[in-house]
């Protein structure tokens, strides 16, 4: 990786210095940073992730001027638009998506030419068809209503949110760190599961794990 620059990132709501999330009624599209580590060999891979998620109803609560509660839950699609760090930058060689989840596990990864030629474009079509998703999802046609509108609307800025957060705006590993810190519990269950530890260099995952180490 280079030295660091940081992305310039386009002004949207901010959950977290990590998250960015656009609520609907009923759906939200979360779209973030995200490291992982290939437990069959040990590659690194980091870029723009986006996750379609249902909302659970809430309650009113209080009077008409009450905060109310959201709660994003189920996740229904992801999309990893990734490099691979053993190939050239900004190939999109680990792009993928999963189409439906089991409960919280996402599906098999599904690679498509048309993602590594332009992802950008790939999401854009996505989200722009919620309906379609929907079905791949093993959803009711209805399950979105009308935000299946309103998130096809807005498909240009979340993908806008998400190219910020793309592997090329990454440049260091500090970097990479820094954006994805939360999930560093999560990159100790990816080393401890690894089909061979000498795969990894310690180095490359070294911040993470100290972080899980600390919260412990």
């Amino acid at each position: 990786m280079e030295a660091l620059i940081a992305p310039v990132v386009p002004t949207a709501w901010q959950g977290a210095e990590v998250l960015y999330s656009f609520v609907h009624s009923r759906v939200a599209v979360l779209v973030r940073h995200w490291f992982e580590i290939g437990l069959t060999d040990g590659v690194l891979e980091h870029g723009a992730r986006l996750e379609l998620r249902l909302l659970e109803p809430q309650a009113h609560r209080g009077t008409e001027s009450a905060a109310q509660r959201f709660v994003i839950d189920r996740p229904v699609w992801r999309a990893d638009l990734f490099d691979r760090l053993d190939r050239p930058a900004g190939t999109f060689s680990a792009a993928h998506f999963h189409p439906r989840f089991d409960g919280d596990e996402p599906s098999d990864r599904v690679f498509k030419p048309e993602i590594t030629a332009d992802p950008w474009a790939w999401a854009t079509a996505q989200l722009s068809d919620l309906d379609a998703l929907a079905a791949a999802a093993g959803l009711p046609p209805d399950a979105f209503g009308d935000d299946a509108r309103d998130v096809r609307d807005q498909a240009a800025a979340i993908v806008d949110t998400a190219r910020a957060l793309a592997p090329t705006a990454c440049r260091s590993r500090d970097q990479c760190f820094r954006l994805t810190r939360d999930v560093a519990e999560t990159v100790r269950i990816m080393v401890d599961n690894l089909a061979d530890p000498a795969l990894l260099d310690p180095a490359d995952a070294k911040a993470w794990l100290d972080a899980a180490n600390r919260g412990r």
